[in-house]
């Protein structure tokens, strides 16, 4: 078996095989999901902006149902394996200085895509971006892993995500580590079979950090956005300290704070 090195990044090694790996994911659910949260809380089309949307499969969905977005991803890597749709503009950026040349009407960030945001500083900055370049009445809707989650679900453990197709031998090894303080170290082993049969393996870290509820709903509030709700992931039923992954939803408030 071949070794490339271990690195730490934004996915750069992980795109060429996020969407097999994640194909058993909901993502029709979860496009389904963030549509119908935004259109039930006064926006019904217009301009949405994907932050941090990876190879972009979610953009690609959301365009479907009719908004024309804007796909936001650190990562060229992952651009670079977006599919092209017309009714969608991607751009390398990071979220804590996002730059759009205009307004958005929605927003959305899946994929507990903020949890690697390390700082308060940081989240803080992602959510007043997001706030500035978007419409008064605007709905941002995000997802996030709990502390709980990290502490409980992915501390010591190791997860097993496979894609065996007529062509394809893949499948990726994930090992947690709890390292106090709501951060966990995320290891991603990914195993490639070649042609001459042989397999490689690729390395990368990831760190995430999870945040108590209230403290995201304070930063949020202080970027103007008003937390309409706080949901466990892909439901209506009111999320606590003990869900494992919640969806927030928010509305910017008429005027930016000063």
């Amino acid at each position: 078996m071949k070794e490339s090195r271990e690195k730490v990044s934004n996915y750069d090694e992980f795109a060429q095989f996020y969407d097999r790996i994640v194909e058993g994911f909901r993502y029709n659910d979860l496009a389904e999901y963030c549509d119908d949260t935004i259109r039930k809380n006064g926006v019904n089309g217009g301009i949405l902006l994907d932050l941090a949307c990876g190879t972009g499969t979610v953009s690609q969905m959301m365009a479907e149902f009719g908004w024309d977005v804007i796909g936001v991803d650190i990562s060229p890597e992952m651009l670079s394996n977006a599919k092209q749709h017309e009714k969608i503009t991607y751009i390398c950026q990071d979220m804590t200085m996002l730059d759009l040349y205009g307004t958005v009407d929605a927003a959305i960030c899946t994929f507990d895509a903020l949890n690697h945001l390390l700082s308060d500083e940081d989240l803080s900055s992602a959510f007043e971006r997001v706030s500035l370049f978007m419409n008064p009445g605007g709905v941002f809707v995000f997802d996030m892993n709990t502390v709980y989650c990290h502490k409980t679900i992915f501390a010591g453990n190791i997860f097993v995500s496979d894609t065996f197709k007529e062509k394809d031998n893949v499948y990726c090894v994930r090992n947690h580590v709890y390292a106090g303080g709501g951060t966990t170290v995320m290891t991603l082993n990914i195993f490639s079979e070649g042609a001459d049969g042989k397999y490689t393996r690729r390395r990368e870290c990831n760190v995430e950090r999870a945040y108590r509820l209230d403290r995201v709903r304070e930063l949020c509030e202080q970027a103007g956005l008003d937390v309409i709700g706080c949901y466990d992931f892909l439901t209506e039923n009111p999320a606590s300290e003990m869900s494992e992954r919640v969806v927030f939803v928010c509305k910017k408030t008429v005027e930016n704070p000063a």
